[in-house]
């Protein structure tokens, strides 16, 4: 009998952030004159870039539009939206809090704006927490930030039989009046189901063997888990949604 079980290992709140904003298509930058859609993909922000620097105190209030001595204040708003067909798509919110600067003491590309952050907000829907710019700097980015989204569509739309198999793994009292399952999420510590109920839904979380340290251990990673399923006797017949 386990009288202790040992904490699943997940993305710390600077590690999710850091890794939103990497996967990031489009931010929107609000300042005291309104609200600016940034996108990589289109439009005239295509090529922006901002980069982060610590605060400094410039002494100044600042005035009645939000400028001081050549910054302004903002917040980038990012929205992390699973790329899976899921209910409630929205992941989570980051939010970085600081100042523009108009007239900048720091170097930066061409295309490129500096911010002071002052600090980023992780919003998941069910808590928010407060990480400052040294924690954001010193976490890692995950890596299969950039590539998750193709992951898990390839998963649903090519192997649709392996979440079936994958859901052998999930307590069985979460399963119970499962109407369906989809993955919603993959990092370097593993694959996060969507159990869908009639009126709810619940996340579970089914962690590798070990962390990806590098995108080429993603398929042992995920083959390893497989192999643990496939040990697993069968407790549930997912009912069909269409």
């Amino acid at each position: 009998m386990r009288l202790f079980t040992t904490p699943v290992a997940q993305p710390t709140s600077a590690e999710r952030i850091r890794s939103i904003l990497m996967a990031a298509d489009s931010m929107t930058i609000v300042t005291d004159e309104g609200r600016t859609e940034v996108s990589r993909l289109h439009g005239p922000g295509a090529t922006e870039h901002i980069h982060l620097h610590p605060p400094t105190d410039t002494g100044d209030a600042g005035g009645a539009d939000g400028t001081t001595d050549g910054h302004t204040r903002a917040t980038l708003e990012f929205t992390d939206i699973a790329p899976t067909p899921v209910r409630d798509r929205v992941r989570a919110r980051v939010l970085l809090a600081g100042r523009l600067l108009t007239a900048s003491r720091h170097a930066a590309p061409a295309g490129s704006r500096c911010m002071e952050l002052a600090h980023a907000v992780l919003d998941t829907g069910e808590e928010r927490i407060t990480v400052g710019l040294e924690e954001l700097m010193e976490a890692d980015t995950d890596p299969l930030a950039t590539c998750e989204a193709g992951m898990l569509t390839h998963l649903v739309d090519d192997h649709s039989d392996i979440v079936g198999l994958l859901l052998r793994l999930v307590k069985p009292r979460l399963v119970l009046g499962v109407q369906r399952a989809l993955p919603v999420a993959i990092d370097r510590y593993g694959i996060t189901l969507r159990l869908e109920y009639a009126r709810s839904h619940q996340d579970a979380r089914l962690p590798f063997p070990a962390p990806i340290k590098d995108i080429d251990q993603a398929g042992v990673r995920i083959h390893a888990l497989l192999n643990a399923a496939r040990h697993r006797s069968p407790r549930s017949r997912l009912l069909s949604d269409s």
